[in-house]
């Protein structure tokens, strides 16, 4: 069933009310009145809904049920992921969200290729909260992960410390597994994943992270690209924590 996420104000007297965008996306995929459409508030509340109206403003949809979300995991986890050139951030931004982060967090790093700020990066965070939406949608999730910038690296550090199970994933770490760090803490509600840029982290950055509470842990013994290392990492939490 199409699924659409709408500002909770938007749902009242038993309706759904939709922007001239949904509408747009209505027409697109063929969805006519007297169709059952998925609504969904952004706060875990599914609405099962009877479309009434279709205009070119927006559109109309009656309430037939409402239920809570399913697909939203029972650990809430942080993506951190250092800033990358070309589309590696859409990568990862689109698959997490599909995996189940609740939240995606970018920042910049010494050895970041790219790394921009001001309007450069407002319009980059407009381009990957938009990727989010979609992919919430699509993915069925209950709610719609934000991406959020950070604006150092040790902000990042003391951000991602504040979990249950801070995660700093660094391909130097000889001794802790991922593995063994998620079965350390198998309780944890709240997890944040930090991963580098193309060049990987520097060792000055790696004591840092120690230095604020982060657990530095590898993800074995092949060095994974910087779109791929997060979406590993996450995956490993979701499957161990019973959501995946």
């Amino acid at each position: 069933m199409p699924r659409f996420f709408v500002a909770a104000s938007n749902i009242f007297g038993g309706i759904a009310y939709l922007g001239a965008e949904d509408a747009g996306h209505f027409r697109a995929l063929r969805i006519s009145r007297g169709e059952c459409i998925t609504v969904c508030d952004g706060a875990g509340n599914d609405y099962t809904c009877r479309v009434t109206d279709v205009t070119g403003d927006g559109a109309e949809a009656e309430i037939v049920s409402v239920e809570p979300s399913v697909s939203e995991p029972t650990v809430k986890c942080t993506v951190y992921a250092a800033l990358s050139k070309g589309e590696k951030l859409d990568t990862v931004v689109q698959k997490s969200v599909e995996l189940g982060a609740s939240e995606i967090v970018v920042f910049p790093s010494d050895r970041c290729v790219a790394k921009p700020d001001g309007a450069a990066l407002i319009k980059r965070l407009q381009r990957l909260n938009k990727i989010a939406l979609s992919a919430a949608e699509q993915s069925e999730r209950g709610i719609i992960p934000q991406v959020l910038p950070a604006p150092s690296f040790p902000a990042a550090m003391s951000s991602a410390a504040g979990a249950e199970l801070p995660l700093f994933c660094y391909e130097e770490e000889r001794t802790v597994g991922l593995r063994a760090a998620l079965d350390a803490r198998p309780d944890a509600k709240t997890v944040s994943i930090v991963t580098g840029p193309e060049g990987g982290f520097t060792p000055e950055e790696a004591q840092l992270a120690r230095d604020c509470g982060l657990i530095s842990v590898s993800l074995g013994p092949r060095i994974l690209r910087c779109e791929t290392a997060p979406l590993a990492a996450l995956s490993a939490v979701m499957l161990l924590s019973g959501n995946l």
